[in-house]
């Protein structure tokens, strides 16, 4: 006999057992300031070919990030890592396009700066992505390619950023440059001097479209 003829079969029962073996997935919301469920989770690929998922926060609605793969990355084909420049860049190596925007972040914000990344490469706004490997600047002999090259500057702005020496160096070139800078305002910050007459987009409430789409606006003009 089969379970659906089976007097105590429950069909809704067993859809609610389904339900109960999907894991929750957790995030850390700016708004809310700590982990919470996140909602309709979307899987996706950066830029530089590392998944993550992108959904709301549970909560507040806040756009949320994690990196990671899930199942769900299975079913997705993992698009070829994108590489505007290598590190031998000025020194005879690979020229980046035209106009790219430099990303200066701090470690902890990482992930944000990897999704930043991958929706203004989406739209067509190439992008380079800080690192804080010490071999990959190497300030005692110059400074590196990505920063004589790029025309533009995100800086993801955190307190720990507002402190991170490479953070503040690669600002530094550019303010003496006199390129174009842009905020990320990602935690609450004192702001520095620096960057007080500079635009600024405050990223944390539950508006990342709305902020991504100014600071775009902002990049472009």
């Amino acid at each position: 006999m089969s379970d659906q003829h089976d007097p105590l079969y429950n069909p809704d029962a067993e859809l609610h057992d389904e339900a109960e073996d999907e894991e929750e997935i957790e995030a850390y919301c700016m708004s809310c300031r700590e982990k919470t469920p996140m909602e309709n989770p979307q899987p996706i690929w950066t830029r530089r070919g590392a998944p993550g998922l992108r959904g709301t926060c549970a909560h507040c609605g806040t756009t949320v990030f994690r990196m990671g793969k899930t199942p769900a990355h299975d079913r997705l084909r993992r698009p070829k890592p994108i590489q505007v420049a290598g590190k031998e860049g000025a020194r005879g190596g690979h020229k980046l396009p035209t106009s790219v925007t430099y990303i200066n972040y701090s470690v902890q914000d990482v992930e944000f700066a990897e999704i930043l990344a991958e929706d203004l490469n989406r739209i067509g706004m190439p992008t380079w992505l800080a690192t804080t490997h010490a071999d990959d600047v190497q300030w005692a002999t110059g400074v590196h390619p990505a920063l004589v090259e790029c025309d533009k500057m995100i800086v993801v702005l955190t307190p720990l950023a507002a402190r991170a020496t490479h953070v503040q160096e690669a600002l530094q070139f550019f303010l003496d440059h006199r390129k174009p800078i842009v905020v990320a305002l990602l935690e609450e910050t004192e702001i520095p001097d620096t960057l007080r007459r500079k635009p600024r987009f405050d990223f944390r409430g539950d508006d990342y479209k709305r902020q991504f789409r100014q600071m775009v606006e902002a990049l472009s003009g």
